[in-house]
């Protein structure tokens, strides 16, 4: 009977230099869930300057770029509430298996990035670009400056995670 090899062991953290890429783009993308996409999911009203520094800054982004964000409509509301409420919690789990090694993270982490290219690359951009004039980006390098990251970054993710036991070998 031949026996079978022990998997490799993980790398440490300090042995994956582009995991610290993750690290830091996903801290942010946790901040900005929770700043951008908790108040239209909530249904606080951005379309308007405010004292409050959250909705200011939200407003500040959708008045002259993004009208579908800026005055979204219910299933718009559906996907920020995504960001929100599951993207946000992957993404603080996602951070900690990045630090810690954790190795199961490599299938939730295809289906993140299989699911956010899916609904922001194709569903959301599309309506930016295609869709129905009242909600098409007016101003589409400022729209591509801020949500691109948010395809991209998931996307290179998803070949970092493309095959298992991600953390037993550099990117």
């Amino acid at each position: 009977m031949t026996a079978v090899p022990a998997p490799a062991p993980n790398l440490r953290l300090r042995d994956r230099h582009f995991d610290w890429f993750f690290i830091v783009i996903f801290s942010l993308f946790t901040i900005t869930s929770l700043i951008s996409d908790l108040l239209p999911t909530l249904g606080v009203d951005i379309s308007h300057p405010s004292s409050n520094f959250f909705v200011n800054s939200n407003y500040w982004y959708a008045h002259d770029t993004d009208p579908l964000f800026a005055e979204p409509p219910t299933w718009m509301r559906i996907v920020t509430g995504l960001s929100a409420f599951v993207y946000m919690p992957f993404y603080i789990v996602l951070v900690t298996s990045l630090v810690k090694g954790w190795n199961w993270i490599q299938l939730p982490s295809v289906i993140y990035a299989t699911m956010i290219s899916t609904i922001t690359g194709i569903i959301v951009f599309g309506v930016e670009f295609f869709g129905e004039p009242e909600w098409q980006t007016t101003n589409p390098v400022k729209f591509l400056a801020f949500n691109l990251p948010y395809v991209l970054v998931p996307i290179v993710l998803l070949v970092r995670m493309r095959k298992p036991l991600p953390f037993t070998r550099k990117f």
